[in-house]
């Protein structure tokens, strides 16, 4: 066993805020099983009636939802307050599916719309993705979704109105609302309406999501996740991105999630023509336990004790390096197009990241013009000191666990960090 599995075993919550811990002492005594009912038939029923709507799509999102909801009912022990957000969101959720379909109904034109050449960044946590995405980000060639589309999707955003939007104030309330139930979340996770966020949250209209899993302790819809099929929600995404850009539109995409790394072949089906960018660092480095980002999630609704130790073994060094071995094997066989992938080792980024990015730029075939290296420059002169990459974490450093990663260290040429 692992050192750092003992120490994730201790992981004690942050003491609540006072307005939350009044409220769940005052509602202790209530039934919210009949207050805020978690039924999937019935949360069904009440989206179309809300919204006067009925067209989900495909069918494709029942069978996970109605997992979700009842391992959330029959594993994830709410609280109050956590059963009440809960029905918000996946209310909102259904919501939104109604809401899409009814705008693709009323203008079949938008399936006509094409995601040109996107951008996706992914690798493992604390890789360099972030700041790769930052970096991008600084190019007007591309765009990144803000947070509040993936939020309110509907009506779809209008490039006049982008940036005074009346939906952004709600969209943002909800956004930092798991700051205020959590002070700790804040020092954890930047929120807001601009701020872009990763694929997996725009994935929870598919409920197939593993932010879904990071939300809930529901083991049995956890394991179906991680052997369900995941191409529809890739083309729900394409979907959805198509919706996005239709009245504002873009050059390219810029999307990140770690999670594309585990489902590369999916991803260039749906979209043949990306352009994926996977970050490298020392997976041992990298490997910094994120227990603490987890209790806190599964906190935030929840009383029940944290299984900090399954959460752990999930994502231990020997499922971790299998995955990227993985990601070999699909690169030497053929099932992804090697030559539309590029490669970002943290390293490089570190030592000079404007060189760095135009040799990135090169390989995947866009212009490193002037006035981006100029626009990087200026992000990276006013970048807070000591920002970039100064995470301090325990990781384990035993000759073994070293090991398992010599293949995927040498087949990228990945250097080892003290």
């Amino acid at each position: 066993m692992h050192d750092k599995l003992t120490d994730a075993n201790i992981w004690a919550p942050p003491p609540r805020p006072e307005w939350l811990a009044t409220f769940l002492d005052e509602t202790r005594t209530w039934d919210m099983g009949a207050v805020a009912p978690l039924n999937a038939d019935e949360l069904i029923s009440t989206a179309m009636q809300r919204t006067g709507l009925s067209d989900f799509g495909e069918d494709d999102w029942r069978e996970p939802f109605e997992i979700l909801v009842r391992a959330i009912e029959e594993e994830a022990e709410l609280h109050a307050f956590g059963r009440l957000w809960t029905r918000h969101e996946l209310l909102l959720f259904l919501e939104t599916r109604l809401q899409i379909e009814a705008v693709f109904n009323a203008h079949p034109e938008i399936e006509d719309e094409e995601i040109k050449q996107p951008v996706f960044v992914t690798g493992l946590p604390r890789s360099g993705t972030s700041i790769l995405f930052e970096l991008l980000a600084q190019d007007k060639q591309f765009m990144a979704p803000a947070n509040w589309e993936f939020v309110l999707p509907c009506p779809p955003p209008e490039a006049a109105t982008y940036r005074t939007d009346p939906r952004v104030p709600r969209a943002h309330h909800l956004i930092t609302q798991m700051g205020r139930v959590a002070l700790t979340y804040q020092s954890m996770h930047e929120m807001g309406a601009w701020i872009p966020n990763e694929c997996g949250v725009a994935f929870r209209l598919s409920f197939r999501s593993q932010h879904l899993a990071a939300t809930f302790q529901v083991p049995s819809y956890t394991n179906w996740l991680f052997s369900a099929d995941q191409e529809p929600v890739y083309r729900y995404y394409k979907r959805l991105l198509k919706l996005l850009q239709w009245k504002n539109p873009r050059d390219h995409w810029l999307l990140k999630a770690p999670e594309h790394q585990s489902f590369l072949p999916v991803l260039m089906k749906i979209f043949p023509d990306a352009r994926v960018v996977v970050t490298h660092r020392d997976p041992v480095k990298a490997q910094g336990s994120v227990t603490n980002l987890m209790g806190t999630l599964y906190w935030m609704r929840s009383d029940k004790a944290f299984d900090a130790k399954a959460f752990e073994e999930l994502l231990s060094p020997e499922g971790t390096a299998a995955r990227l071995e993985q990601m070999i094997d699909w690169m030497e066989s053929g099932a992804i197009a090697s030559d539309l992938i590029s490669n970002s080792r943290y390293s490089d980024l570190v030592e000079n990241p404007v060189a760095a990015l135009e040799a990135l730029y090169a390989k995947m075939g866009f212009p490193f013009t002037a006035e981006t290296r100029a626009a990087v420059e200026s992000y990276l002169a006013n970048k807070p000191k000591g920002k970039f990459g100064a995470h301090k974490y325990s990781v384990d450093q035993q000759d073994s666990t070293r090991r398992l990663f010599d293949r995927y260290q040498t087949y990228f040429n990945v250097p080892s960090e003290d």
